[in-house]
């Protein structure tokens, strides 16, 4: 835990923002499928998208207001249709998006970011979208936020949300943030959608370079399945609501905002490997003894995104030679003599040779278990180690089980 506390509120307890969830008709269930973020003033945002040559029209239309404006007011989010691989008419129906909005709120088109869920080749259905607006907009509440987490989601079977607290300058500062994601999840990034707001004063380019570190640590080190999708969206917006001083550079105070960024995006994150897809565990993989920290997070990512590894794991069995050849291959050299493997608190290979290892016999987090009992546990720690080296890094994932094919086959039928 960092100098912070846990509150309630999501991305509407920073000061100076609401934001409304709604049903439009755009997803066939009937479920809420329109979301929207707003701040009272202007805010600094900043963004991290998609590595996919195959991108949505909201990705391309979110770079280019960046690119040209490091300040937005809004953030709208449809769920349903993706938008994705749509040509010249989803590019044109994105456009046509901003500027309902815009007219509905009374601001410029241009203070406006997108992003847009679901299937992709799907144009967003306008006519459900045009009607939609204005009862988003009327939706707007300081405590919208619970709405809004449930307008993203898609094949989501929960909402994630999270905010936090700390002080800068004897005053509070918050930063709030929801996310969806469950399958398609991979670094770089994944079929997830992020929305932060923060009430700290802050300049464009030091928030955009938090937004970049806090996303490699933790959303970039997600994965359930080994898919990027064509829409991954993290956005973060920042307005000064607190009356802090502005933070213009690196140092404590900038320090501090950027611990508590990344800490909200990993909860988030970590919500979201939960949540994949089928999913029965959380896997959390810690690598230490690395060359730096992009090394040890390599070889976290390789061996959470295991498909080996993720097997074993959901047939609670405790095989430790998966997880010491994904990291072999992980592409980050080491010595195998320097290799140490534990689950949970069991160590089951160290300095190269396997420990003999009694599965009747072994306890885990002092209770009397076998390590398969342990690997039924709602979060499965693996713990590496390959060498003397200050790098350290984590990557978070879940289990591979027989309904994540059986979600897939049928998606879009």
């Amino acid at each position: 835990m960092g100098d912070w506390q846990e509150i309630s509120g999501g991305v509407t307890a920073a000061r100076g923002y609401k934001a409304a969830g709604i049903t439009a008709g755009l997803k066939p269930s009937g479920l809420p499928d329109l979301a929207l973020i707003l701040s009272d003033v202007d805010a600094i945002a900043a963004g991290v998208f998609t590595t996919s040559h195959v991108k949505a029209a909201c990705v391309d239309y979110c770079r280019q207001r960046l690119q040209a404006k490091h300040s937005a007011r809004a953030i709208l989010c449809n769920a349903g249709q993706a938008n994705a691989a749509t040509g010249s008419q989803g590019v044109k129906d994105a456009l046509e998006s901003a500027d309902l909005l815009a007219k509905e709120l009374g601001i410029s088109p241009k203070a406006i970011l997108l992003a847009s869920t679901g299937v992709i080749g799907q144009r967003i259905k306008m006519d459900a979208l045009r009607g939609g607006i204005p009862k988003l907009v009327a939706a707007l509440a300081e405590d919208g936020s619970d709405a809004a987490a449930g307008a993203i989601i898609t094949t989501d079977l929960v909402t994630k949300s999270i905010a936090l607290e700390t002080t800068i300058n004897d005053r509070p500062v918050r930063i709030g943030g929801i996310a969806k994601g469950s399958g398609m999840i991979h670094p770089n990034m994944a079929t997830m959608l992020a929305f932060v707001t923060c009430d700290a004063a802050v300049s464009s380019t030091l928030w955009q370079q938090m937004l970049t570190r806090a996303a490699d640590r933790s959303f970039n080190s997600i994965t359930v399945d080994g898919d990027t999708s064509t829409n991954d969206s993290l956005i973060a917006l920042a307005n000064g609501e607190s009356r802090t001083p502005a933070i213009t550079e690196m140092g404590a105070e900038a320090e501090k905002l950027e611990a508590m960024l990344t800490a909200v995006c990993q909860h988030l994150a970590r919500a979201i490997a939960r949540d994949g897809e089928g999913a029965t565990c959380l896997v959390e993989v810690q690598v230490t003894g690395a060359p730096d920290e992009t090394a040890a997070r390599q070889i976290a990512k390789t061996i959470a995104g295991s498909s080996l590894v993720k097997s074993a794991i959901f047939g609670r069995d405790p095989n430790w030679g998966r997880i010491a050849g994904a990291a072999g291959r992980a592409g980050v050299p080491f010595e195998q003599e320097n290799l140490q493997i534990k689950l949970g608190h069991f160590l089951l290979f160290e300095n190269g040779q396997p420990l003999p290892f009694d599965k009747a016999s072994v306890s885990a987090y002092l209770k009397q278990a076998a390590a398969g009992a342990y690997m039924k546990e709602d979060t499965v720690l693996i713990s590496v180690s390959v060498g003397n080296g200050h790098g350290t890094g984590k990557a978070w994932g879940c289990d591979l089980s027989y309904d994540y094919v059986k979600i897939n086959a049928e998606y879009t039928t």
